[in-house]
C-alpha cells in the first residue's frame, strides 16, 4: 500500500514493528521519489502511539489519511487456545486500530479533509472454525469503525472512514501467525499460500486505494470476500452450518 500511494506522490509517515521490513519498505519508497518519515513502532503501546500522531502531524504540518493495518494471525481451535495468545490478537488487530485512529483522528478533522482507513478482514464479514480469536477483533474493527463512520457523519466533521475487508491475499501473515496447540504452523501456511492465497499484494493496495479515493464506507477486496459475503447476506446465520461442513473437510486436522 505505501508503495502505491508513493507512486501517486503521497507524502507518507510508514511505521512498524519490523526493523528490517520497515527498512526494507522505507527504501523501496524512496526510490520512487516519495517524501518518507520511518519510525519504529508497536502499535500495542499506547502512549507511544499517541505521540508518533503527534510527531507525524509536527512534521509534514498536516495528516490527511491514516492506514491502520497492523495486523496477526492466529489459528487453533478456541477449546485449546491459550488466553495469552487471544490476547496478544486483541491487542494487535483490534486495539491497534483503536490506538491508531484516536491518536490521529483530531490531526484528520483539523485536516479539513481526512480520511480513517481500518484493515479488517474477510473473516470480519463471517466466522470461520480455528478463528475464534482472529474473528473475534476483525468483527470488533468492523464494528468500530462503522460506528465510528456514522458518528462523524453526525458531527459533521470533515471525515471519511473506510473499512476493509481483504480476503486472501499473497503476504507473510499465515507464515507469522501464531498457532494454538496440536496445530501444525507450516501445514497452515502452507495450505493458505497454496489455496486460499489468490490476490497479490499489489492487486490488494490499487482495490484499497481506489476505493478511498471513491470514498466508499466498505472495500471487498478479491473474489473470495465477495463471494462469502454475498453468501453471508443470501443465507444469513445459515452460513455456519455450511462453512462447518465444508471447512471441516478441507482444512489440516489438528494433532
Amino acid at each position: 500500500m505505501a508503495l502505491n500511494l508513493a507512486g501517486q506522490g503521497a507524502k507518507l509517515a510508514i511505521s512498524d514493528v519490523d526493523a528490517a521490513g520497515l527498512a526494507e519498505t522505507a527504501r523501496r519508497v524512496t526510490a520512487l521519489g516519495a517524501d518518507v518519515k520511518s519510525d519504529h513502532l508497536d502499535v500495542t503501546e499506547r502512549d507511544a502511539v499517541l505521540a508518533y500522531a503527534d510527531e507525524v502531524r509536527s512534521h509534514f504540518g498536516r495528516v490527511n489519511q491514516v492506514y491502520n493495518n497492523a495486523g496477526v494471525a492466529y489459528n487453533g481451535d478456541f477449546e485449546k487456545s491459550e488466553f495469552k495468545d487471544i490476547e496478544k490478537i486483541m491487542d494487535v488487530d483490534f486495539w491497534g486500530v483503536v490506538n491508531g485512529t484516536k491518536a490521529f483522528l483530531p490531526h484528520l478533522i483539523a485536516s479539513g479533509d481526512g480520511h480513517v482507513v481500518n484493515i479488517s478482514s474477510l473473516f470480519g464479514l463471517l466466522a470461520m472454525p480455528k478463528q475464534s480469536a482472529y474473528n473475534s477483533a476483525k468483527f470488533a474493527v468492523r464494528g468500530f469503525t462503522e460506528a465510528l463512520r456514522q458518528e462523524m457523519m453526525i458531527a459533521k466533521h470533515p471525515v471519511k472512514v473506510t473499512c476493509v475487508h481483504p480476503g486472501g491475499v499473497k503476504t507473510a501473515i499465515a507464515r507469522n501467525a501464531t498457532v494454538g496447540p496440536g496445530e501444525d504452523r507450516e501445514a497452515s501456511a502452507a495450505y493458505f499460500d497454496q489455496r486460499l492465497a489468490r490476490t497479490t499484494a499489489e492487486d490488494a493496495a490499487k482495490i484499497i486505494v481506489n476505493g478511498v479515493r471513491k470514498g466508499k464506507p466498505r472495500v471487498l477486496v478479491g473474489a473470495d470476500a465477495k463471494l462469502l459475503d454475498a453468501l453471508v447476506r443470501l443465507i444469513g446465520p445459515n452460513y455456519q452450518r455450511v462453512v462447518a461442513t465444508v471447512v471441516g473437510r478441507v482444512l489440516p486436522k489438528s494433532n
